[in-house]
């Protein structure tokens, strides 16, 4: 499954900080942004999933934001404000907002309500997704999601362990998206295999992708596929094509 990219759009840095920081934690990409020409940056230059919106930002109204937004795109859009009057909240709701939180809030709360947001608007993708009729190919390779078969350019299969296969599902996902050791350790998703402990550490995820690029890669010490992204953790750096089995 693509990690949620969430787009966090408040005018209080702090604010701004802790809730990146703690959906970065929980298994999201969490972008900032402080205005709306942030906003509007970060919209034009990838996939954003969802727009945590804050009613609140100086000179500029969260509301006429959200408004322009749902006439261009159907991005969902969480509402988050101190303002939480029942009339507040249907202001919100009337310009197109998917959910309304009031501050202060639990982050426990806000995470699963972006949950729910996110399961509501994506529920047809994800429907698709664990049908497992997918296929995707990439640099001349080939993986058929519901076979679970790998077969490079030369048409040679090529065998990959449950947990190399759902880091290649991983990366497949979220192609030229840097991704840290954690998020990608929080994505992985190995059916039916219990994480032994360490397993998910920082480490553990380098030694996986070491395993993987030994496999994928024409030369595992230069790579051209799955490459180091300094500073993050890994991107998968090439282009990704999808289509149904």
């Amino acid at each position: 499954m693509p990690i949620p990219r969430i787009l966090v759009v408040d005018d209080d840095p702090d604010m701004r900080q802790m809730m990146t920081q703690f959906l970065r934690q929980n298994g999201s990409i969490a972008l900032p942004a402080a205005n709306e020409a942030e906003v509007r940056t970060h919209i034009d230059g990838g996939r954003v999933d969802l727009v945590l919106l804050d009613v609140m930002l100086g000179d500029e109204n969260g509301l006429e934001i959200c408004k322009r937004l749902r006439r261009e795109q159907e991005v969902p859009i969480v509402m988050v404000s101190a303002l939480s009057a029942d009339h507040q909240r249907m202001e919100g709701y009337a310009v197109g907002a998917d959910d309304y939180v009031a501050k202060p809030f639990n982050p426990e709360l806000l995470l699963a309500r972006v949950k729910a947001v996110l399961s509501r608007t994506q529920r047809s993708a994800s429907l698709v997704h664990r049908r497992n009729t997918k296929t995707f190919n990439f640099s001349g390779w080939f993986y058929d999601a519901k076979s679970g078969e790998v077969s490079s350019p030369s048409k040679v299969q090529v065998a990959l362990s449950r947990r190399e296969t759902a880091l290649l599902q991983v990366l497949l996902a979220n192609p030229h998206i840097p991704l840290t050791r954690e998020e990608i350790a929080a994505n992985l998703d190995v059916t039916g295999e219990t994480q032994p402990p360490g397993e998910t550490s920082g480490r553990a995820i380098d030694v996986l992708v070491g395993r993987l690029r030994n496999k994928i890669e024409a030369n595992p010490k230069d790579p051209q596929i799955l490459k180091t992204e300094r500073g993050v953790g890994y991107v998968f750096a090439v282009d990704v094509a999808v289509s149904d089995a």
